[in-house]
């Protein structure tokens, strides 16, 4: 079942990349904390309705262990939630989802996973297509400078490095998920444990924009965040059952929902693919379905 729940969480974390993109407002610096205060609370009223009509015993400690895990995916998706204010969601979601490589080399070097080498050709694979679908786009912008007026997309250096970092400490934190669901615990205690620390994160969030910074939220200006907030939340749910069941390969996998958001954003944003962008991600696809079958 990883390889269904897998798809899953592509597809739902795909759509939550198109509704944070709509929800980021280049003009409000910030919308990534507003973002992440409907997430946390999303998540939040996930995990006590799942506590509710489950029946199974949470223990308090394991918000402890797995604390660390927590602390990376919530900081690398705040990260990213600051980079859609800089740049095109086709460029950032790309450069953010080639982290699975990432998790991938750590899980390989030192969890010892036992794959292929039909199975390593084909994680490569959607590395290096990831990694392709980042370059053309950054060389596509250089040459054609299409949104030069409209500040929702600012070039430099600033621009790339959010999406960097959260690749970087996303990837990481992936690892460490692995670690903790294979080692401590299992997928249920590490999904609530998750989704109470964001709900923790969403207060905290939520002081600093009332008390520190006296920021007015506007119930109504929330819907795209409240529905990339269930899309986030839903993803989760098939991420973490995913990764439960097989770590090494879901990671990489789950890492390709940025074709999702690229289609997305072409659709909707009305940015343009080049034909060089089709054949990759058609690249991509075909790299997935090989691990699935495998």
């Amino acid at each position: 079942m990883w390889f269904l729940f897998t798809i899953i969480s592509l597809m739902f974390w795909g759509g939550a990349d198109l509704f944070y993109k709509l929800g980021s407002d280049p003009d409000d610096k910030y919308s990534h904390l507003k973002i992440v205060v409907l997430v946390g609370i999303t998540m939040g009223l996930h995990a006590f309705v799942y506590l509710l009509l489950s029946g199974i015993n949470f223990y308090i400690i394991n918000l402890v262990y797995y604390l660390p895990v927590s602390i990376l995916y919530i900081s690398s998706m705040t990260l990213g939630y600051i980079g859609l204010r800089y740049i095109e969601l086709s460029l950032c979601s790309p450069i953010c989802n080639s982290s699975g490589a990432v998790a991938f080399l750590l899980c390989f070097i030192f969890l010892k996973a036992d794959v292929s080498t039909l199975q390593i050709s084909a994680v490569a694979a959607i590395s290096l297509g990831l990694i392709f679908l980042s370059v053309f786009e950054k060389n596509k912008n250089k040459l054609n400078q299409i949104y030069d007026n409209d500040n929702k997309y600012r070039k430099g250096f600033t621009a790339i490095l959010f999406p960097l970092m959260y690749c970087i400490i996303d990837g990481i934190g992936t690892f460490a998920d692995a670690i903790t669901l294979e080692r401590i615990m299992d997928e249920e205690q590490a999904l609530l444990s998750y989704e109470f620390t964001f709900l923790i994160a969403a207060i905290v969030a939520l002081f600093f924009l009332f008390v520190v910074y006296k920021q007015k939220v506007a119930v109504s200006e929330q819907k795209e965040r409240a529905v990339a907030a269930v899309f986030e939340t839903t993803g989760q749910i098939f991420y973490i059952r995913a990764m439960s069941d097989n770590a090494v390969l879901a990671a990489p996998i789950i890492a390709c929902y940025s074709i999702v958001s690229v289609l997305l954003s072409r659709f909707f944003l009305r940015e343009k693919l080049t034909k060089v962008q089709y054949l990759i991600i058609l690249f991509i696809i075909i790299s997935i379905g090989i691990l699935g079958i495998e």
